[in-house]
């Protein structure tokens, strides 16, 4: 034990002296000491700590009432004790630590190697006379990044994932393109991704972590097929990948800043400070021209920042869309005759039939369209239920098995996109006026939705079948008698509509949590807490172009002085249509009935018509009729997005 003792002493007053010793500048000479104050004197003479890119580098952002804040968290990316908030004080210090042999940053480097960037830029500005800096190899920059051959980047958007609340929004992402790339080899690229580093698994707690600003977030590199494989394969996710029209040197002063960036955090916030915020960063670096962040004012939205990039001239280079398994197999279900569709399912059902007489006088190519698909499903069912994970892998072993016997090539075809590219979409925050009429007196009404999208919303570059509606408020002026009042404030609104079928069956959704106007029979009117929440299913039909019919099982709470006993709690159930007539014309029609057992009893059944009509994909017409509170209304409004 005394032996053990003494080990450990001895080996913390080694790592004491070697940190000491490690920390310990290099003394410099008189003629690097008059290069050291020359150079501090032109960077000065010169502002460079004013200039916009010193700024994008040290990511500072200016106050409210003047100066500057880094949104850097990490005290490893600042080199001088005020460095987070005095870009001077930074510069100097930075200057300072390249003439030393000093560690610093969390990634413990001589400086010139833990912040490449930097050294380039002021290297540029300032022309350095290498003979009077001390020598670095940077071994570990050269074997990481640095090792590289980038030819171009490209930006990754992953569509919406219902399931997963930071990624409802989707999620961007930037690969690493290097040269003599080609289509089959794209996947071994290396990405740039952006995350958070999540500490809880309770839902509430994850939400006001993520919410306010509780976790860090962190850059990480790692091997893009990982990514595709957990989007697209396992999360069923479509992916568009935006190759940018970045120059190899833009690539490459990117790449280092990336690396320094692995000194630091950033606290991570689902709305603002999120994966596309902090990844529009390395971007201003590639090209300081562009201002891509200063177009985000309080939340950061992944689709609204693929519009940005695509609206700037020139940036956006090519488009690749990668479809999800679930797109794939739905794509060449569709293809199948209905005795293919038959063959295929008895296929699932009992692989035996492969070796039957009537599979084997099939057409060979017939037989290779039914075994490829069958593979897909059976892997797509080997990540969905692990536990028949055995079962599927000896059909799957079965159904390649037979395939290979047929020396015919895959097909290859094009598969289209279930929605179109997300920069094709409407803008998220949404402003409607309409006027209405309830109880026969005349209403007035303003509102505004912070984001993001409704089932009514034009379509296009949205995941079908999906809202997710924040912060969504209803003012309502009344002319009889005249008053101005909060109709509505919905702080969440989301529902995820997922078609059951024989392939796939997966859980509908929704949740609401917010303020509505509540009418008792006596129609006193007061604003009321709620919370509903359902589980259910939907099925899907093509009768017009496209209609969903769901039903839920939903457990709703109200709360406010409008109730007798203060609040108000029971089982309901909603079930509805909702029926896309033409790419413009939208209908939803629902009936919900709640049964409140606790607090206030009393049953009740509302039900609504709603019709949307797009004039374009930011304008559009709604008519409404909701009865609902012992009382019916009409209202016609204008939606502008933007």
């Amino acid at each position: 034990m005394a032996k053990c003792f003494h080990f450990i002493l001895c080996f913390f007053f080694y790592a004491h002296i070697v940190a000491v010793f490690a920390e310990t500048p290099i003394v410099l000479s008189p003629e690097q000491q008059t290069y050291l104050n020359t150079l501090l004197h032109r960077a000065k003479e010169k502002q460079l700590a004013k200039q916009r890119y010193w700024h994008l580098l040290l990511h500072y952002r200016p106050n409210l009432f003047g100066g500057y804040t880094s949104e850097a968290d990490g005290p490893g990316f600042f080199l001088a004790r005020q460095g987070r908030t005095n870009p001077q004080a930074e510069l100097e210090a930075t200057l300072n630590k390249f003439f030393t042999n000093e560690l610093v940053g969390s990634s413990q480097q001589v400086s010139p190697c833990a912040f490449p960037a930097r050294y380039q830029w002021l290297d540029q500005q300032l022309q350095f006379q290498s003979k009077l800096l001390p020598k670095r190899k940077c071994e570990r920059f050269k074997r990481g990044i640095g090792s590289f051959s980038p030819k171009s980047i490209t930006l990754i958007f992953a569509s919406a994932y219902m399931n997963n609340p930071s990624s409802m929004f989707g999620h961007t992402l930037l690969r690493i393109d290097q040269k003599g790339n080609t289509e089959q080899t794209v996947l071994l690229n290396y990405a740039i991704n952006y995350a958070a580093n999540t500490t809880t698994e309770n839902s509430f707690a994850y939400a006001a972590m993520g919410i306010g600003g509780g976790f860090r977030g962190y850059f990480s590199i790692l091997p893009y097929y990982m990514k595709v494989q957990e989007y697209s394969e396992m999360e069923n996710r479509e992916l568009w990948e935006y190759e940018l029209n970045f120059s190899e040197t833009q690539v490459e002063k990117m790449l280092m800043h990336a690396w320094e960036l692995g000194n630091t955090y950033f606290d991570y916030y689902f709305f603002k400070e999120n994966c596309s915020y902090h990844l529009l960063s390395l971007l201003e670096v590639a090209d300081p021209a562009l201002h891509l962040r200063d177009q985000f004012g309080y939340w950061t939205i992944p689709a609204e920042t693929i519009r940005i990039i695509s609206k700037q001239p020139g940036l956006v280079r090519n488009i690749v869309y990668r479809p999800a398994r679930n797109t794939r197999i739905w794509r060449k279900l569709e293809r199948l005759s209905s005795s293919e569709t038959q063959w295929f399912y008895e296929l699932l059902d009992d692989s035996s039939i492969l070796d039957s007489t009537a599979f084997q006088k099939l057409p060979s190519e017939q037989r290779a369209v039914l075994l490829e698909l069958a593979n897909h499903y059976l892997r797509y069912q080997m990540i969905e239920n692990p536990a028949a994970r055995t079962k599927y892998k000896k059909q799957q072993q079965h159904i390649l098995k037979h395939r290979s016997l047929l020396d015919i090539p895959r097909e290859e075809f094009l598969i289209e996109p279930i929605s179109d590219a997300p920069e094709k979409g409407h803008s998220s925050t949404r402003i409607q006026v309409g006027t209405g009429q309830v109880r026969g007196k005349n209403f007035s009404e303003v509102g505004m939705r912070v984001a993001y999208h409704g089932l009514l919303d034009h379509e296009t570059g949205y995941t079908p079948g999906a809202q997710i509606e924040l912060g969504r408020l209803r003012v309502r002026m009344e002319s009889q008698p005249a008053r101005l009042r909060i109709q509505e404030l919905k702080l969440v609104n989301i529902i995820s509509l997922f078609p059951i079928s024989s392939l796939f069956r997966q859980p509908s959704w929704k949740i609401g949590i917010g303020w509505e106007t509540i009418c008792q029979s006596d129609c006193d009117q007061d604003l009321a807490f709620q919370v509903n929440a359902g589980l259910g299913s939907m099925v899907q039909t093509r009768f017009m172009k496209h209609e969903m019919f769901y039903g839920f099982a939903e457990l709703e709470l109200n709360a406010g002085s409008v109730f007798n006993q203060g609040y108000r709690i029971g089982p309901g159930a909603t079930t509805g249509v909702f029926a896309e007539v033409t790419s413009q014309w939208k209908i939803h029609a629902f009936i919900h009935h709640v049964s409140f057992l606790s607090g206030e009893h009393i049953g009740m059944v509302s039900w609504s018509l709603h019709q949307n009509y797009s004039v374009d994909k930011n304008l559009a017409l709604r008519h409404e009729i909701n009865h609902r509170h012992h009382q019916r209304e009409w209202k016609g409004s204008i939606l502008f997005y933007f």
